[in-house]
């Protein structure tokens, strides 16, 4: 963060001031984000071991393209709901919460009988993940209320870190055993640890903060849910989670059967959008510096763009390699921090975790079904029909929804004198 970045905090005789952020909440904040990086390390274990999963117990490629998303569909499902569970329990009670769903998830998986079960401990996972995400992002916007997006771009950089280093580690704890049950009962037990870091680290002066609603911060969000501007995000959100999924469910697909690229230039050319993911803070900056409609439509115009270009473009893996961190950089890095950003921003401070469970479930919702759609389009008519229609002609229909908003009903920081 800035070094002048500052919280409102009570002052003698009941008056608000601005104080500035110590390094020791700097560092609690840190500690949650590092909890965040693990929950995306642990996101990342299944697709690595899925065709050891898929020898063992004989599953077909469908079902085991399901067990790797279906965590989507928890996440989606647990939303809403989480937001409303924030506004009953300290967010710092629903944040363990969700971390011990999402490891004992990741425990369970790992002694699975079949398929039933497994698919079971991996939708609750999904449901873990929800929960621990919609508090680490309402902490971030309620506690650095000036940067919000900034705040939410760290969240996201977190995950990029996590979605590099999973693979890694857990590719060197399959080469130690042999056993692909390993990296899960390692990153189980990871998530407990962390718990118990939270609970020695983290205060809950950080957690329950609420002091956004004070000082600079301009209070013009709407104070109900049921309102356009959110409205009107929530639209965006399905459209982002249609192309963030359809990419990351069916693009190393593309790449392996219609480019005919090996398993290991494919994972080359997957591994640049995880560099892309580290502009997030840049992108957040972004959303905090520059107008919401210019920011998100030149977002939708990008990934309609590199859409097109991937799925009917120049086909050298160089090419591709920079497309992918493109699309890391656009969609991940900007499009989707600015997209929770705003739906913080629609509403008033007070409904904060609620506007964050209606991000959360409608992206990952839609997130749930993506790479099945355009698997379909892709199968009928073609992949360039598909990248055509799922990405580029939805993120124009995102470029007006965008030009909808109306940008003077929410909450932003007031300016400067």
């Amino acid at each position: 963060m800035h070094s002048s970045t500052s919280v409102i905090s009570p002052a003698v005789g009941g008056a608000r001031r601005e104080a500035p952020i110590t390094a020791l909440e700097i560092g609690m904040f840190l500690v949650l984000l590092a909890s965040y990086a693990l929950n995306a390390m642990d996101r990342q274990i299944f697709p690595l071991i899925a065709a050891d999963v898929r020898k063992e117990f004989g599953f077909s490629l469908a079902d085991t393209g399901l067990l790797s998303t279906i965590f989507t569909l928890g996440m989606a499902v647990a939303g809403i709901p989480t937001g409303y569970l924030l506004a009953r329990l300290s967010r710092k009670t629903v944040l363990q919460i969700g971390i011990a769903i999402f490891s004992l998830g990741t425990l369970l998986a790992a002694y699975s009988y079949g398929f039933a079960d497994m698919i079971v401990y991996r939708a609750v996972t999904g449901i873990g993940e929800a929960m621990q995400l919609t508090v680490v992002i309402a902490i971030a916007a309620s506690y650095f209320a000036r940067y919000r997006a900034t705040a939410v771009g760290a969240i996201n950089f977190s995950f990029g870190i996590g979605a590099i280093l999973g693979p890694l580690l857990g590719g060197h704890l399959i080469g130690v055993e042999r056993d692909w049950r390993l990296p899960l009962i390692v990153f189980g037990v990871a998530g407990f640890a962390a718990m118990a870091v939270i609970a020695l680290t983290v205060s809950k002066r950080m957690t329950e903060n609420v002091a956004a609603t004070g000082g600079r911060t301009d209070q013009r969000g709407a104070t109900t849910l049921w309102n356009r501007n959110t409205a009107l995000l929530t639209g965006m959100s399905v459209i982002g989670g249609l192309c963030i999924y359809g990419y990351l469910g069916m693009y190393p697909t593309f790449l392996r059967e219609h480019l005919h690229y090996t398993p290991s230039d494919t994972g080359r050319v997957m591994s640049t959008f995880g560099f892309g993911v580290f502009a997030s803070i840049f992108g957040g900056w972004l959303g905090d510096r520059f107008h919401p409609k210019l920011v998100l439509s030149a977002s939708f115009v990008g990934t309609g763009l590199l859409g097109f270009l991937m799925f009917s473009g120049p086909t050298d893996m160089v090419v591709q390699s920079a497309l992918s961190f493109a699309w890391g950089f656009v969609v991940s890095g900007v499009l989707y921090v600015n997209l929770a950003g705003y739906h913080i921003k629609a509403v008033h401070a007070s409904l904060t975790s609620r506007a964050t469970g209606v991000f959360v479930t409608t992206l990952y919702g839609a997130g749930a079904v993506a790479g099945f759609v355009i698997g379909g389009i892709a199968s009928r008519f073609g992949w360039s029909t598909a990248g055509l229609v799922q990405i580029t002609l939805l993120a124009a229909v995102g470029v007006g929804l965008t030009l909808l908003l109306h940008t003077d009903r929410m909450s932003l920081p007031a300016r400067k004198p």
